[in-house]
């Protein structure tokens, strides 16, 4: 009888301890963004507050949207590498056409002032066609997304450098901008900062089509296996195209919202980005082998990025360090995805 209670007893806590081993593998990321902002306010209490949380929010609202549009590709076991150079020419193509007339350096000095919507549409939609680019490349022509997208990456900082070359400007950084783009990416309506609702807005767009829609669901299936995919029906090359298309939309209106931001924009804008959206997918948990990643977890990616890069600049800490411990948790995070992958295999 005391044997029988003891194996029970060992069976029961054999049990708990897997539950808790799997709740802290699967909550993971927002475990370790909770004790990074714990050991940042013991150190410095004064992180605590409103006005600290609103500049986060503001800095990584941008690097959200370009994470999402990042993810679509990411969730496929694709890799987008093009993302940072069409964040820097849609900041690049927006801002100059949206100088105030006074500035002295117009990039075109005759352009009378046009329509806010009409730039950052242009930038959005060029973006965009990008993206469509490298769908079809990948899509139809059968290129590995890496290569495709490097490539895209090549000839959109040509052409972006082209551009910025075009006389009068002649390579000079673009500044100058008028004040209701300004307002996109530093003004407030009831006290929050545009740019954070304009992020919140994306976000929720995302949400809806990864997880309500039939493009959404075809594109976790392309990701879980790609071949299945084709056999149940699905337009594999369609969808691709449609993916790599709205994340090129996504990377074109960060890239407008980070000129708005700044207040400026060069050639060289944008450079990494796609480097620290990748990274933050990862943290977050989307899988490097396709077909899983969550929006909740991907803005947990990112805030955990933000908030090292905002919190130990906040504390003091040398950003040397800073990029030790970013290394340090992107390792971990696909250790971890690594280690789920095989077990689920």
């Amino acid at each position: 009888m005391n044997d029988l209670k003891t194996n029970d007893l060992k069976v029961v806590r054999g049990n708990s301890t897997k539950k808790i081993l799997n709740f802290v593998t699967q909550n993971a990321i927002f475990i370790c963004l909770a004790v990074l902002i714990l050991f940042i306010i013991a150190w410095d209490p004064r992180f605590l507050s409103f006005t600290v949380l609103r500049d986060i929010l503001v800095q990584v609202s941008t690097r959200s949207i370009i994470a999402l549009g990042a993810a679509f590709v990411l969730i496929t076991a694709g890799c987008d590498l093009s993302a940072g150079r069409m964040v820097g020419f849609a900041a690049v193509l927006s801002g100059s056409m949206l100088q105030t007339q006074e500035y002295t350096r117009r990039f075109f000095p005759n352009m009378q002032d046009l329509p806010l919507w009409l730039p950052i549409l242009i930038a959005i939609a060029v973006a965009l066609l990008f993206g469509l680019l490298n769908g079809f490349v990948v899509s139809k022509l059968s290129v590995p997304p890496f290569i495709a997208t490097l490539a895209t990456t090549t000839i959109i900082y040509g052409i972006n450098s082209l551009y910025v070359n075009l006389p009068p400007n002649e390579s000079q950084p673009i500044a100058g901008f008028r004040s209701d783009f300004t307002f996109l990416g530093s003004g407030y309506v009831f006290g929050i900062p545009v740019i954070i609702l304009i992020a919140i807005a994306v976000l929720i767009i995302t949400w809806v089509i990864l997880n309500k829609t039939r493009f959404g669901k075809n594109v976790y299936a392309i990701g879980g296996n790609i071949n299945a995919a084709k056999v149940s029906g699905i337009n594999v090359d369609r969808t691709l195209m449609k993916l790599y298309a709205y994340a090129g939309a996504l990377y074109g209106l960060a890239g407008v919202l980070e000129a708005a931001r700044t207040g400026g924009s060069n050639n060289n804008y944008g450079v990494g980005y796609e480097l620290d959206a990748i990274a933050a997918c990862v943290v977050g948990g989307v899988s490097l082998m396709g077909g899983i990643g969550t929006v909740s977890g991907i803005i947990a990616g990112v805030l955990i990025f933000g908030v090292i890069n905002y919190g130990l600049t906040f504390v003091g800490m040398s950003p040397y360090w800073q990029q030790i411990i970013k290394g340090i948790i992107i390792v971990v995070a696909v250790s971890f995805d690594i280690r789920k992958y095989l077990t689920k295999k």
